[in-house]
């Protein structure tokens, strides 16, 4: 959903926690290409990532009452790039920032499943 071809429109629509799950998805993409040393994949899902980061950003900002949201996914995007760019990567950094994603790809997809239990 990444890259030039982004909906942003249609990320927009998304919840944050739809939002954020799917960073973390290239969040760990970046994180396991690092651990595996193939380089240009991780910077691949970094600059995915990346984009993603300045998607919901952009959302937040525009909704005006989610400023402080927006605080903290510029928090999480900072705590992101200092763990490939900051000269040491930090295996415990990476678990803690990947297990921060995860809890919203959690409640995303159990709110995914709540909505189709309603429905029928």
């Amino acid at each position: 959903m990444s890259g030039p071809g982004m909906d942003r429109e249609k990320w927009a629509k998304l919840t944050i926690y739809e939002q954020l799950g799917n960073i973390g998805s290239e969040v760990g993409r970046a994180i396991n290409a690092r651990r595996n040393g193939y380089e240009d994949r991780m910077e691949g899902a970094i600059n995915r990532a990346l984009d993603l980061f300045l998607a919901t950003i952009e959302v937040l900002i525009k909704e005006k009452t989610h400023i402080h949201r927006a605080k903290e996914v510029i928090r999480a995007r900072d705590e992101f790039m200092s763990l490939f760019y900051d000269g040491n990567f930090d295996e415990e950094e990476a678990n803690k920032i990947e297990n921060y994603f995860m809890n919203f790809a959690y409640i995303a997809r159990n709110q995914v499943l709540e909505q189709r239990r309603l429905k029928g």
